[in-house]
C-alpha cells in the first residue's frame, strides 16, 4: 500500500510503539493521521507533539481522538470502575459481550464508531489488547464470588462483575467489532502489535503479579493474547475483508523517556508512609491486610530516577537492569517494531509478520484427502441403496440452517426428481407435495422432529415438532413470542419451511444454478471452472449436499480463501 496521501489511524498513538509508528509514517507523507490514546490530555499531547515536530504539514492533518474503545460509545470517558459500579452500566457490559452482535450493539460501540466515522485507509493498532482484558484479573472476581457463596451473601454485582471480565466473550466481541468496522469503512488494511505476554520468556518467567510461579494472570494475558493472534489469522483468511498482519515483539519494549520525578502506578503517585520503630507489630495473632492505625503519612510522593517503558509503566534503574539483563526479557526499541510496521504496511516481507508465518506453517487439505473423498462420498452412496436409508441430515455439524437446507432440498428430489422437476412446477404445488409426502412417510417425518428440526407447515400457520428444538436456541427464555417477524427469522435459521413463499425461493436458486452453469462454455474442458455440468450429474438428480455448499459458498459469501 503507498501510504502517499492516506489516511492512517493510529491506535494507542500516544503510547511508545504508537508514537514511534506515527513518526516512521510521516516519513511517507500521509494525508492524515488520526491518533488515539485512553485519557483526552493524551491524545492532544500526541498531536500536539506531531504538530511542534512537523510545523510544514497542516495542523488539521493530525487529528486527536479518545477514549475506551473497549466499550460502548457513550461510556468511553467513564472509568470501568465507576461503570462496575453502576447496576444499570455494569448490566450494559455483560449484554455488550455475551449478547448476539446486533446492529444496535455495531453503532454504540466506540471502536465501530471510531473507524467508521473515520474510514481510514489502514488501522495500525498499539493498543495492548491482551492486556486491557486480562488484567481485569478473574481470578480476584472468581475468589469474590467464592467468598461470598460460602456466606451466603452472593449479590448480583459480584456475579456480573465476574461476567463482565469474561476473557473469550469480551476478545471474541471486539474481533468481531473490528472486523465488522473495518469492512463497513472499506479500510484496506490492518496491522496489529501483539504481544507473548511474557516479554519472550517462557513458563520459567520469574516476574509475576505477587502470584505463584509462573503468574496466572500473566499467563492470562499470553492466553489472550495467543487467541487474538489465531482469531486474526481468521480474519487474514476471510475473502474481500482488509489486510490482516500481526507484529508480535518478544522482549521488553523501551523506552520511551529517562526523567527524576513522582513514581507513578497504574496512573497515581505513590505517597510515602512511615511506621516508626517503637510502633512496631508483635508477629502473633493475625495479619491485617488493611491499613492500621501505626502507618504513618509522611505527605511526600515517592521521588526516584526512572525509566519510562510506556503501557508497562516506569522501572527503577535496578528494575530495568534485572529486566533487560542478557538471558531475561532483555530489549526491543519501539522504532525497530514502527520499522517493521512500516515496511508490511508498504508491502515488504519484514519476515516479523505473525499471521504469515502461521499461513506458511499451518497443513492445507491435502490430494490424498480429496481423492479418498470421492471413495466415502461413493461408499454412503452404496450403504443408501443397500439399507433404503437416506442419510441427509443429523444435526451434528450445525449450523441448524444446515440441516434445514439439506432436508428441503431432499425433499424436493423426492416429489420431482430433478432442479428442472424445481423450475417448472408452481411453488404450491411444490408446497403440497412436500407436505403430502411427509404426512405419509413418518420415518422420514421422526428424523427430522427427532433431530430438532421444526417443520412449518405450508399455510403458515401450523407446525411440527419434537421435544427438543434447535431454533429458536435457548438463551434464557423458554417461552417466546411467535410474532411474524420471530416466525420469518426462526424459518430463515433452522426450521424446514414448507410454505410457497419458500418454494419459490428454492425455485429461483436452481434457475440460478441452472443458468449459471449452462453459460460456460461447452468446449472448456480446463479447470478453470468449478460448478460444470459434469459436477451437477447433469442436472439429472438433486445432491443436496453439493446444492447446500453452493448455497453456503455463493449465496451467503462463506467460502473458503484458502485452498
Amino acid at each position: 500500500m503507498d501510504i502517499k496521501n492516506r489516511s492512517i489511524l493510529v491506535l494507542g498513538g500516544w503510547g511508545l510503539v504508537g508514537s514511534a509508528v506515527c513518526h516512521k509514517l510521516m516519513k511517507h507523507d500521509p494525508a492524515r493521521l488520526i491518533v488515539t490514546s485512553l485519557k483526552e490530555s493524551e491524545a492532544l499531547d500526541a498531536v500536539e507533539q506531531l504538530r511542534r515536530e512537523y510545523p510544514d504539514k497542516p495542523a488539521d492533518m493530525f487529528v486527536p481522538r479518545w477514549g475506551n474503545v473497549f466499550i460502548r460509545q457513550a461510556w468511553k470517558d467513564t472509568p470501568r470502575e465507576e461503570l462496575l459500579n453502576d447496576d444499570a452500566s455494569r448490566l450494559g457490559l455483560v449484554e455488550d459481550i455475551i449478547d448476539e452482535l446486533t446492529d444496535d450493539v455495531l453503532n454504540r460501540s466506540a471502536m465501530y464508531r471510531l473507524i467508521v466515522d473515520e474510514k481510514p485507509d489502514a488501522v495500525v493498532d498499539c493498543i495492548n489488547t491482551a492486556t486491557a482484558i486480562a488484567y481485569q484479573d478473574i481470578y480476584t472476581s472468581s475468589r469474590a464470588i467464592l467468598y461470598e457463596l460460602h456466606r451466603n451473601t452472593l449479590t448480583r454485582a459480584s456475579t456480573e462483575r465476574l461476567l463482565a471480565s469474561l476473557y473469550t466473550p469480551q476478545l471474541i466481541r471486539h474481533v468481531q467489532l473490528v472486523y465488522r468496522a473495518l469492512k463497513d469503512a472499506n479500510t484496506t488494511m490492518y496491522i496489529k502489535i501483539g504481544t507473548s505476554g511474557t516479554g519472550g520468556m517462557g513458563l520459567n518467567i520469574p516476574y509475576t503479579h505477587s502470584e505463584e510461579r509462573p503468574s496466572r494472570v500473566l499467563l492470562s494475558k499470553s492466553s489472550v493474547a495467543g487467541a487474538h493472534t489465531l482469531l486474526l489469522f481468521l480474519m487474514a483468511r476471510t475473502p474481500d475483508g482488509p489486510i490482516v498482519k500481526e507484529i508480535k515483539p518478544t522482549g521488553a519494549i523501551a523506552w520511551k523517556k529517562i526523567a527524576y520525578g513522582d513514581v507513578m502506578r497504574r496512573g497515581r503517585t505513590i505517597p510515602l508512609v512511615d511506621m516508626p520503630f517503637e510502633k512496631a507489630v508483635e508477629a502473633a495473632g493475625t495479619f491485617l491486610l488493611d491499613s492500621i492505625d501505626a502507618v504513618e503519612q509522611t505527605g511526600e510522593n515517592f521521588k526516584a530516577p526512572f525509566i519510562d517503558t510506556g503501557e508497562n509503566g516506569i522501572f527503577s534503574l535496578g528494575e530495568f537492569e534485572a529486566i533487560s539483563a542478557a538471558g531475561q526479557m532483555e530489549l526491543i526499541t519501539p522504532e525497530e517494531i514502527a520499522d517493521s510496521v512500516v515496511f508490511e504496511m508498504r508491502g515488504g516481507n519484514s519476515g516479523h509478520d505473525v499471521i504469515q508465518a502461521l499461513d506458511g506453517a499451518v497443513m492445507e487439505p491435502t490430494y490424498r484427502a480429496g481423492y479418498l473423498r470421492d471413495v466415502a462420498v461413493r461408499k454412503l452412496m452404496q450403504l443408501e441403496r443397500e439399507n433404503d436409508s437416506d442419510s441427509v441430515a443429523f444435526e451434528m455439524l450445525g449450523p441448524p440452517r444446515l440441516s434445514k437446507l439439506l432436508y428441503e432440498a431432499h425433499l424436493l428430489k423426492l416429489v420431482v426428481s430433478t432442479p428442472a422437476g424445481v423450475v417448472d412446477a408452481s411453488p404450491e404445488d411444490l408446497s403440497a407435495a412436500a407436505e403430502s409426502l411427509l404426512k405419509a412417510n413418518r420415518r422420514l417425518r421422526s428424523q427430522m422432529l427427532s433431530i430438532g428440526l421444526v417443520i412449518l407447515l405450508g399455510d403458515g400457520q401450523n407446525y411440527l415438532r419434537g421435544n427438543d428444538v434447535k431454533i429458536p436456541p435457548f438463551r434464557g427464555d423458554r417461552e417466546l413470542p411467535l410474532t411474524p417477524e420471530n416466525l420469518e427469522q426462526w424459518a430463515v435459521e433452522g426450521w424446514v419451511d414448507l410454505r410457497p413463499s419458500n418454494m419459490k425461493a428454492w425455485q429461483e436458486r436452481f434457475q440460478r444454478i441452472i443458468r449459471e452453469t449452462n453459460a460456460l462454455p461447452e468446449d472448456d474442458t480446463s479447470s478453470r471452472y468449478i460448478f460444470t455440468r459434469q459436477y451437477w450429474s447433469n442436472f439429472e438428480t438433486i445432491e443436496p449436499g453439493k446444492v447446500a455448499a453452493w448455497i453456503f459458498d455463493v449465496e451467503e459469501q462463506g467460502t473458503r480463501m484458502k485452498d
